[in-house]
């Protein structure tokens, strides 16, 4: 006490300033995971976790600056704090979009953020300014003349009492997550309950663990490894279906990537107007398939995981893009497995050919051409969205490139127009918007009923062309466009309340299968995007027992309808699993008692599907396959 008045003020002193940048953190982290992230808090204890679990890793990292002298101390006191601010913020404007937090994979697709200026823009708000008002006051005691600093001789024995406590007090943390949440880290497949029981710092930490386990991998697999993944997939293979094996056979392939878009947009009608006047008639269509309980199954990798599972049929990964982390992998994606069967193969995309790392993984999926915007006529900016060539201008200029292509061909067409934040020149809409009063909400129609039209004069100039009698047309919703921090707003939308199973059900994305001389109609058939591949090959007439797939034909008798999501949820016709709670996907209510111990078994299958499909990427196992089925030593 003696000391605290000789010196005035407690900020005269390292160790009181170390105390109030403690308790700021320790404020500021917990008043932002409660009001940017949904977490899921339930019961006392988990309250009480939330509370608490930001002081360890707050007193840990600051305590560092206890390694420096003088006034140095406090310099690297604030650099600390600075960090751990932005990575606070970072977070927090992330999990505005994506419902989802940074991962060191993230981190590291920088490509990708010369392209993202706009939409980061539309998430920042005027009261993210307060994230930074207490650095201010830690950089005014560092610079003021008034402040007669004291770093007094702490010695030795002080910071390792700190860190010491510390310590002590992430280890109490844990043990409490763990009787909570049994096998907390070992089943991490969801973000959100590391954030919830241990902490934003924390969670940082195990996803550094986690990434550097990923990256190790690779150097201690070897052929036995993908023996035991060839036996896992072959107990679950399903056999095509007779009456539709071979219905595309020597057809072209053209993929259409419809982004952004839900299915509920299908038969949506906004103020009396059909949003997806043209997608709703293909619903109608004698030789189309459609879906409607086709989800995504997209994690960090968004776009690029939609891609990625379709192309190969394994679950992007559950931190950061496949696509740029494990970019020089061997794959036996599509386009190499049909250039056996005399396919010529091509990618279009009007924007930059390095996002998401395509210029590079194109070619180890054996894509011989990829179109990226060097390809097309960029000059007129109102042809411009943020990501890209608006749709329209884009497939008309495709058409000539297509024309290039030697048949039979497997071709992927990547829309941009229909993506966040749905920004549009009003001169180009032809329906109203939304008025919820939330933007992205109310914007999203707009962007989808174009997308919509540009969709049609695609199809009118494949029929004049003729190549509309000969191609097999399959178009698929790739992730979300509204997610689920605008389920307000989406109430208002659908006309009910948005519950965790209807919230499920807004993960539906379209998938219209068409095929000239195929019986179509509405498949309600529980499917998502790792089933693709499968599906694809076998209406080719291409045999896929030789393949490691994790999806299984759409159309088999045998097809497997339990859908994985990549946190570890998952939907079924009788079950759904979502947040570590069983419901009962007709009724929405918790699912019955006598059906825990089925529902216990499903999610145990589909943490195995997902570890086995992770073991594959990580350990790059199929450069010990190949595609006639043999091990390569």
């Amino acid at each position: 006490m003696k000391n605290l008045v000789k010196n005035k003020s407690l900020v005269n002193n390292f160790l009181g300033i170390f105390v109030l940048a403690v308790l700021m953190l320790w404020a500021k982290t917990y008043i932002t995971q409660v009001t940017q992230f949904k977490l899921g808090v339930e019961g006392p204890l988990q309250q009480f976790l939330l509370l608490i679990n930001p002081l360890g890793s707050a007193v840990l990292f600051l305590a560092v600056a206890f390694l420096f002298k003088g006034k140095r101390k406090l310099t690297a006191l604030i650099i600390i704090y600075t960090l751990m601010t932005f990575l606070l913020f970072a977070n927090a404007v992330y999990y505005r979009f994506f419902s989802d937090f940074i991962t060191l994979p993230t981190v590291s697709q920088t490509q990708n953020f010369g392209d993202l200026g706009g939409s980061v823009l539309t998430l920042l708000k005027p009261t993210d300014l307060l994230f930074f008002v207490d650095i201010f006051v830690l950089i005014y005691i560092r610079f003021s003349k008034k402040i007669n600093f004291q770093s007094g001789k702490i010695g030795f024995k002080m910071p390792a009492a700190v860190i010491a406590a510390a310590i002590v007090l992430s280890i109490v943390n844990l043990q409490l997550a763990e009787a909570d949440r049994p096998d907390l880290l070992s089943r991490g497949f969801d973000r959100s309950y590391i954030v919830k029981y241990l902490g934003m710092y924390n969670y940082t930490i195990y996803d550094s663990v986690k990434t550097y386990e990923a990256s190790a991998e690779r150097a201690s697999a070897d052929s036995s490894d993908i023996a035991e993944i060839i036996n896992y997939t072959n107990s679950f293979s399903a056999q095509p279906n007779e009456n539709y094996f071979g219905k595309a056979k020597d057809m072209n392939v053209i993929y259409l990537h419809l982004e952004s878009m839900q299915s509920f947009l299908i038969d949506y009608e906004l103020d009396g107007e059909q949003v997806t006047p043209f997608l709703n008639s293909l619903v109608k269509n004698e030789n189309t398939m459609y879906f409607d309980n086709f989800y995504h199954q997209t994690a960090q990798g968004k776009t690029s995981d939609a891609e990625f599972m379709l192309e190969n049929s394994l679950f992007g990964l559950p931190q950061g893009s496949a696509f740029i982390t494990k970019g020089q992998n061997t794959f036996e994606a599509a386009p190499s497995l049909l250039k056996d069967y005399g396919y010529t193969s091509a990618v279009f995309h009007g924007n930059n050919g390095s996002f998401w790392n395509r210029n590079i993984i194109y070619n180890q999926f054996g894509y011989d051409e990829f179109f990226d915007e060097g390809s097309y006529d960029t000059t007129d900016s109102k042809n411009m969205a943020e990501y890209g060539l608006m749709d329209k201008p884009f497939f008309e200029q495709s058409e000539s490139l297509l024309e290039t292509l030697p048949e039979p061909f497997y071709t992927k067409f990547i829309t941009v127009a229909h993506h966040f934040p749905y920004k549009i020149d009003q001169d180009l809409t032809t329906i109203g918007k939304a008025t919820t009063g939330d933007t992205s909400v109310d914007n999203y129609f707009q962007t989808a009923r174009y997308a919509d039209e540009a969709i049609e004069e695609f199809f009118t100039y494949l029929k004049e062309s003729g190549l509309y009698e000969n191609t097999m047309i399959v178009m698929y919703g790739d992730h979300y466009g509204i997610s689920d921090n605008h389920n307000k707003a989406m109430e208002q939308i659908i006309g009910e309340e948005v519950t965790p199973v209807v919230n499920a059900d807004l993960q539906r994305v379209p998938l219209f299968i068409h095929v000239p001389g195929m019986e179509g109609g509405i498949n309600h058939t529980y499917g998502g995007q790792i089933d693709l591949l499968p599906t694809v090959l076998h209406l080719l007439g291409v045999e896929t027992k030789n393949n490691i797939h994790f999806g299984t034909d759409l159309l088999s008798e045998e097809h497997s309808e339990i859908v994985p999501f990549r946190n570890g949820n998952f939907v079924s016709p009788t079950i759904y699993s979502l947040d570590g709670k069983y419901y009962d996907p007709k009724t929405g209510e918790a699912l019955d008692e006598s059906k825990l111990e089925t529902a216990d078994k499903l999610k145990a299958m589909v943490e195995e599907k997902l570890h086995y499909s992770d073991k594959v990427v990580n350990g790059d196992l199929l450069r010990f396959h190949s595609k006639d089925g043999s091990i390569n030593d």
